[in-house]
């Protein structure tokens, strides 16, 4: 698990509901945060956190090795090169539209002419890719550039996790959220795929032991996040 005597714990800046910088120190901050210094606690060595803006270079970091452990959601298309755990987290992924926007519904979001920001490489630009078969997809980013995309008339529609949708809404008035959710993010650890069993099975009941001992839900509660879920226990290891 840490070959080079400390954990390095990859951590995705570009999800708020997990991890964000503490406005009075600058350190990272958040859910992730708090399971990688449990888990180095365990393991008896130091903790190394490696901050990064955008999901897609947090994953690279653990795919190439260079760090051994990192929080990400579960996608078919990050599958090379990394072992997931089963999920911790389950987060919600809506759409933010303008107050004047004829659409109602999720399902009108996928029609011709129709441009939806997204952030580059997260797990809805992922889960969209393949899903979306009319609207155009516009690829940014950040979840800031996704809210200027939308306010400045680029796009009709800006996908995002839905707690941070419901912020910018209040935030700024003149958007709304579609109701309902357009998928379900599952928020996991994942490992690079080289460590072999042992590590992967270690990773993964410490997930199972973080929500079944209700570090996770306490860790959710203490940072303030609503919306959230604990996701429920694998069954492969009850």
């Amino acid at each position: 698990m840490a070959p080079t005597g400390a954990l390095r714990a990859s951590i995705n800046l570009g999800n708020p509901i997990l991890a964000r910088r503490d406005p009075a120190g600058g350190e990272p901050t958040g859910v992730s945060v708090d399971l990688a210094r449990e888990l180095a606690r365990r393991l008896s060595v130091p903790l190394e956190l490696q901050s990064f803006d955008k999901a897609a270079d947090s994953v690279a970091t653990v795919r190439a090795g260079h760090a051994d452990i990192g929080f990400f959601a579960i996608d078919p298309a990050r599958g090379e090169g990394l072992r997931f755990t089963a999920p911790y987290v389950l987060i919600e992924g809506s759409y933010l539209v303008p107050d004047p926007s004829a659409l109602q519904h999720n399902e009108e979001v996928d029609r011709a002419a129709q441009r939806v920001a997204v952030g580059r490489g997260s797990a809805y630009d992922l889960f969209l890719t393949r899903e979306i078969r009319h609207a155009e997809l516009v690829r940014v980013d950040g979840a800031q550039a996704v809210m200027e995309s939308l306010r400045s008339g680029q796009v009709q529609v800006a996908a995002g996790i839905r707690q941070v949708l419901e912020a910018e809404a209040r935030r700024a008035p003149g958007t709304r959220l579609l109701p309902g959710r357009f998928m379900v993010i599952q928020q996991a650890m994942g490992l690079p795929a080289g460590r072999g069993e042992q590590a992967v099975d270690l990773l993964a009941a410490f997930v199972e032991e973080m929500k079944a001992s209700g570090f996770v839900a306490d860790a959710l509660a203490r940072h303030g996040i609503d919306g959230a879920s604990v996701a429920p226990a694998d069954p492969a290891r009850r």
